[in-house]
This record gives C-alpha cells, sequence and structure tokens, in this order.
C-alpha cells in the first residue's frame, strides 16, 4: 500500500503524467541551459547564472517528486513548486526593472518570457494539481 491518504490520488496519476512531462523537460532545458552558461559565459553575468541552475535544481527535484507521487513526495513537491513560485516572480521583476543584472535570458527572467512564460504558469498549475488531487496532507481540506 502507497502512502498517499485514502480518498488521495498519486500526483503522477491521469492529468498529472502531462504535469511530469512539462516538469521534465523544463528540468532538462534549464540544465542545459545554466550548463552552458556557466561553461562559458559566468564572468558575464553570473548571478544570473545561478539563479538560472537554482531554477535547474528546482525543476529536477519537482519532476521527481511528482513522479513518485507518495505523501513524502508531495510536500516536497510543495515546498520546491512554492520556491518555483516565488523565485519567477522576484527574478522576472527583478529582470524587468534591473535588465543590467540580467543581460542574457534565463529560464525565470522576465516571468519566463524565453519560455512562453510557462515557467510563470508552471507552478500555479502544479500547486492546483497538489491541492486537487489531495497528496499533501491538510493541503486539500483548504477548500473545505
Amino acid at each position: 500500500m502507497n502512502e498517499t491518504t485514502a480518498g488521495a490520488r498519486r500526483t503522477s496519476s491521469g492529468p498529472g503524467r502531462m504535469l511530469v512531462a512539462v516538469y521534465a523537460l523544463f528540468a532538462l532545458a534549464a540544465t542545459g541551459r545554466s550548463v552552458l552558461q556557466i561553461s562559458e559565459y559566468f564572468d558575464r553575468a553570473p548571478l544570473s547564472y545561478i539563479l538560472s541552475a537554482l531554477a535547474a535544481v528546482i525543476y529536477i527535484v519537482a519532476t521527481i517528486a511528482l513522479a513518485r507521487g507518495d505523501r513524502t513526495s508531495a510536500r516536497i513537491a510543495l515546498v520546491t513548486i512554492s520556491i518555483e513560485l516565488v523565485g519567477v516572480l522576484v527574478v522576472g521583476l527583478w529582470s524587468t526593472f534591473d535588465s543590467d543584472a540580467f543581460p542574457d535570458k534565463t529560464v525565470w527572467s522576465h516571468f519566463g518570457q524565453g519560455y512562453g512564460f510557462v515557467p510563470l504558469v508552471l507552478p500555479v498549475v502544479g500547486l492546483w494539481w497538489l491541492r486537487r488531487t489531495g497528496a499533501v496532507a491538510g493541503f486539500a481540506e483548504l477548500d473545505k
């Protein structure tokens, strides 16, 4: 028997499979972009490239947590996706008002404009899915 609560769906079931796939795609894209930026252009904008690498780590952890789908993994997903949302909002605002700090595009700069704003929408969908599945104890009770 798995650790999910009675009546809760696994985060990787149904539409959650698509969510896991999108997170995996972003994990791959963010990792590739940050490795290239850090290895080739680090002196140009070290802070923005480190933040890009942080985004990659967050996408990797969220992907694994959503794919596993048990209660502990859902809690980890909740934390990482919440950090992701704060990150994309902070970096999005920062890069909008201080473009010199972000001379090259990163995953979260300008709210993910270079990725069709998916980085802005993805954590909202992820948090909604965690709430919808009831995989995190207490999170689903917010609707009651």
